[in-house]
Order: structure tokens, then C-alpha cells, then sequence
């Protein structure tokens, strides 16, 4: 079995389940960030960041111990945070301002404010770390940023309201989520040009690429009046559906473990998580969770069985001796 912990955001529940991948059960929530739409563990396991697109701040705490380490301040209503593969920046999407903050993980500083498109909303780093693709929700475009140099250096047309990416793992493809076209594209990161392009579930959100590069799973939202409620599982060598799993109402998030075998899901509208055996692509547990799922990671730092944990989050960021970082211009 896997070991380790699934993390999911609450975003009308302020909080964040913690999930043991073992035994499929939640062993802890963590209480305390308003409005959490995106959880993204970093890439060591060693750190939990969410966003509070209620409070524009990014927060971060130890995977462990479950200790608040970092509250920045961000752009307008963030709605993802990512952190580079060498773990030394995060990334959020400010939906509200249009633009990607940069955060230095180890001050909590902010570095740079992005220009991207309209409603930034998922984004993913390559996995080399060279680019971020950001997904932007209220257009129909990625933005590439280059990561060195902190600028937009191309913002590729895939169509109405694409809300997430993935990488395959060669770092060669993007993936993107077009949600108001029921479509998911493939980019060449290349050319950035569409290459190609596969009918899915109803309103794909998240997206994400097993990491034996298998197959590429999107998530079908819908929406709340007429809810999708399925996981598409795209095999990536044809480009084709090689399978539909049912999951439950409203499949936002999608995460897979390291070793590839399951799939978490989470069904916004049934407040719970479903896990997907991708070898027999049928769901093999429900986990109830907190009210309006949508965020979800996983870490290889397992937690164990607590009571509830509640973070004392600061309604603003400021620089102080815990290492909050500040963020001017705005």
C-alpha cells in the first residue's frame, strides 16, 4: 500500500481534510483558511500551501507537525497556488487581478506580480521548472511564463474557459481542461500550437497525467444544476477516452499517487472524495470530507489521527519575525 496523506480544500467548509491514503479514511482537518479552493503539497512532502480566495493570502504550514509557517498576501482572489519542482517559489492564480504571484518559499516574500490573462485560475510548473502554464478561465488562452525571467511570453488560444493544465512527464505536452467545450486539448510545448483535442464529461476541470505517463485524467464538473459526475481517462499514446469512471456529483479535483494506482477525486456536491483504481478504472472507496471539496494533493509525510487543528490565519499578511511576507501594490 501507499503510504502517506491525501490533502483536500474545503472551500465553503474553511478547512482542510487530511485523508490517510492507507487506510482511506480522515484522520485530521485543519481548520482556519477561509474560502480554500487549492491545497498543492510541495514537492519534498515536507509543506501544505492554500489559498484563501476569500482573504487573497496564501498560507503554508508544516506537513508534519501542522504548524502555520507562512501568510502571504496575494493579488485578488486567488484561486490556485503551485510550487516549483525545486521548491524554492510558489505560484498563485489571482483570478480577481488577472495576474501570477511569485513567492519565495523560504522568506515568504513576494518577488514579482505577472501580467497573464482573463480569471488565471489552474497553473502548473514544467517539470524542468523552466515554464508555468496558466490556465485562464474567463478567456480562452494559456499564458507560458517564463520563469526566469518573471514574463508572459505567450498566450496560447485552446478555447472557451480552459480551467486547468497538466504536464506530461518529458515535459514535451501540456494539457488543458476546456471547460465551456467539454473538450480537453493537447499543446505542443514547442510550436504551442494545439495538436490535439478529445471530447470529454461535462465542464472538465482538473486535470492530471499519471506518472507513468499512461493517461491523462480530467474531471467533469458540470455544473450545480446539472452536475457531471464523472473522471474522463484519456490514454495519452492515442489521444483517445480509453475509459469513463462514475465518481459523484460535481468531479473537480483530481490527484494521482506516486506509484500510480489511484486516483483521488473530489465531488464538490457530495462532499467526498472518491478513489479510482486506474488498473480496473472503477472507484474503490467514498471518503466523506468537508462541505464543497475542490483542491486536492497528495504527500508522501503521512499525518496521524488527531483532533481537529485549528490555524490562528492573520485576515492580512505582514512582516514580522515569522517569516509572513508582505506584498505591496495592493
Amino acid at each position: 500500500m501507499v503510504t502517506g496523506a491525501v490533502w483536500v480544500a474545503n472551500e465553503e467548509g474553511a478547512s482542510l481534510s487530511v485523508i490517510d491514503a492507507g487506510t482511506n479514511t480522515v484522520v485530521t482537518t485543519v481548520r482556519g483558511v477561509e474560502g480554500p479552493h487549492n491545497v498543492q503539497v510541495s514537492p519534498d512532502s515536507a509543506s501544505v500551501w492554500a489559498v484563501s480566495g476569500h482573504d487573497s493570502l496564501a498560507v503554508a504550514l508544516d506537513a508534519r507537525s501542522l504548524d502555520l509557517t507562512r501568510t502571504v498576501t496575494t493579488g485578488g482572489a486567488p484561486a490556485h497556488v503551485v510550487i516549483s519542482p525545486d521548491g524554492r517559489t510558489a505560484y498563485t492564480s489571482d483570478g480577481a487581478d488577472g495576474t501570477v504571484t511569485v513567492i519565495d518559499t523560504a522568506s515568504g516574500e513576494v518577488q514579482a506580480t505577472i501580467p497573464v490573462g482573463a480569471g488565471p485560475h489552474g497553473l502548473r510548473p514544467s517539470p524542468d521548472g523552466r515554464w508555468l502554464v496558466v490556465a485562464n478561465v474567463a478567456g480562452s488562452t494559456l499564458s507560458v511564463v517564463d520563469t526566469s525571467t518573471r514574463t508572459t511570453v505567450a498566450d496560447i488560444e485552446v478555447g472557451r474557459a480552459p480551467a486547468q493544465v497538466a504536464f506530461s512527464p518529458d515535459g514535451r505536452f501540456v494539457y488543458a481542461s476546456v471547460s465551456a467545450q467539454d473538450e480537453v486539448v493537447k499543446v505542443d510545448m514547442a510550436s504551442r500550437e494545439v495538436v490535439g483535442r478529445v471530447a470529454v464529461g461535462d465542464g472538465p476541470i482538473q486535470t492530471y497525467v499519471s506518472p507513468d505517463d499512461r493517461y491523462l485524467l480530467a474531471a467533469n464538473q458540470g455544473t450545480e444544476a446539472a452536475p457531471g459526475t464523472s473522471l474522463s481517462v484519456i490514454d495519452t499514446g492515442t489521444f483517445t477516452v480509453a475509459g469513463t469512471v462514475e465518481t459523484g456529483q460535481g468531479a473537480h479535483g483530481v490527484v494521482v499517487d506516486p506509484s500510480g494506482r489511484h486516483a483521488y477525486v473530489t465531488n464538490l456536491y457530495a462532499d467526498d472524495v472518491a478513489v479510482v483504481d486506474l488498473d480496473e478504472l472503477r472507484v474503490v472507496a467514498r471518503v466523506p470530507v468537508g462541505d464543497t471539496p475542490n483542491g486536492i494533493s497528495f504527500s508522501s509525510t503521512p499525518v496521524p489521527a488527531q483532533a481537529p487543528v485549528t490555524l490562528d490565519v492573520p485576515k492580512g499578511a505582514t512582516e514580522d519575525g515569522g517569516g509572513t511576507g508582505g506584498h505591496g501594490g495592493h
